[in-house]
């Protein structure tokens, strides 16, 4: 293409509305810039085409027919990119009336619910495919394009904050868990060097929960014996109300099952905290189902942290 460097998109598009609006100030309005800016760039557009587009008649510009030789083809052309970016976002899957949401499996109990029901009063229309995984595996699959956002633990993860937009949430502390018939007092802490006689269950390398678990009795000064290892906390917490062992618990979990569960604050050299936070791409911030999930992720967050200062 023969095309001056200085020809933009910009430009074209205020021709084509001067042309169809007729003079400068119905174009600067329609356009909501001034008449100085209008007239820069119809003169700037006639320099990079190199040929004059426009005669002057005292304040006014009447086009030559260049410029509506001009106007057709470039009506069309903005017509055809229009439509390929159109098409391209949908291969992309973005702006479509679904979204392909990750999350963890902690999170499906109350979080994720929430969030589900208030971008569905904001988009009655949209379908949400939901994939429940470690922090590890959703984040991969974040990053290869397979997921259009997660929720995750983002307290231990690595995130590009120059390729991902990342919304916390909330933060959760860390329990232990033991069977309910395990005798313990439960306002006490736990000293987990009290527990190294105990078998443990665990998640599987990749989720969050894990990992502060290893990091938990690394501080303790022990590997804990651990029975098995399970790839979704609900599977864990049966093993737990089984008597099979005991485990290290995210607060979140504490309402469904401090009933059927002994949890134990862990003492404070061993606490850990998570921050689970909404991530996803930056450059598809103005995506209008994630705009939906950011605006509930806000409104959680500040309902949790006023539940919070009420409770306090």
């Amino acid at each position: 293409m023969n095309l001056d460097a200085e020809f933009t998109l910009r430009k074209l598009e205020i021709f084509i509305v001067f042309m169809n609006r007729g003079n400068l100030t119905r174009t600067a309005d329609a356009l909501g810039i001034s008449n100085v800016s209008v007239h820069r760039a119809l003169h700037s557009l006639e320099q990079s085409v190199r040929c004059p587009l426009f005669a002057h008649q005292g304040r006014s510009l009447v086009p030559l027919p260049a410029a509506h030789t001009l106007w057709e083809y470039g009506q069309e052309a903005l017509d055809m990119l229009s439509r390929g970016v159109e098409e391209a976002r949908k291969t992309a899957g973005i702006g479509q009336g679904r979204i392909r949401l990750g999350t963890l499996y902690s999170l499906t109990l109350e979080t994720v619910p929430q969030l589900i029901m208030g971008m569905k009063m904001r988009r009655p229309d949209l379908e949400m495919e939901l994939t429940m995984d470690s922090n590890e595996t959703l984040q991969a699959r974040l990053e290869d394009g397979l997921l259009d956002a997660i929720l995750i633990v983002t307290s231990d993860a690595v995130i590009d904050l120059n390729r991902f937009e990342m919304l916390p949430l909330f933060d959760d502390d860390i329990f232990l868990a033991a069977p309910a018939n395990s005798g313990l007092e439960s306002g006490q802490t736990a000293d987990l060097r009290d527990f190294s006689e105990q078998k443990f269950v665990s998640l599987a390398d990749g989720f969050a929960t894990s990992q502060g678990f290893y990091e938990a009795f690394a501080v303790a000064g022990y590997q804990p014996e651990i029975v098995t290892r399970v790839k979704d906390i609900f599977s864990m917490l049966s093993l737990v109300q089984a008597g099979v062992g005991y485990t290290l618990l995210p607060g979140r979990m504490k309402r469904v099952y401090e009933n059927s569960v002994q949890l134990l604050k862990l003492a404070a050299p061993y606490q850990r905290r998570q921050t689970i936070s909404i991530v996803f791409e930056r450059n598809r911030e103005h995506d209008p189902n994630l705009l939906a999930l950011a605006a509930e992720g806000r409104m959680y967050r500040r309902q949790r942290e006023g539940a919070e200062r009420q409770a306090g």
